[in-house]
């Protein structure tokens, strides 16, 4: 079992994306990064971290988010930093 904790940005996402596509982009963003540097297959992500990117809205997720990663086998599940 393998633990680290990361702070992934987001601001180009909200910069380049459509005002109505960022929280997705920023949830997509998320899994793309833990799987570059978890080097793993498949990324699940906890409902407190969805729940912090959508807080305000598909408009405006946050420009950057602390994340912890915690990686069993070839899955990482991936939760919100305290």
């Amino acid at each position: 079992m393998e633990e680290r904790i990361y702070t992934i940005p987001l601001r180009d996402v909200i910069n380049r994306s459509v005002r109505n596509k960022r929280a997705p982009r920023a949830i997509r963003k998320i899994r793309q990064f833990l799987k570059r540097h978890m080097k793993a297959e498949i990324v699940k992500i906890d409902s407190e971290l969805n729940e912090k990117i959508w807080e305000r809205g598909i408009q405006k997720p946050p420009a950057r988010v602390r994340v912890k990663a915690v990686k069993e086998g070839n899955v990482v599940i991936a939760t919100l930093a305290e």
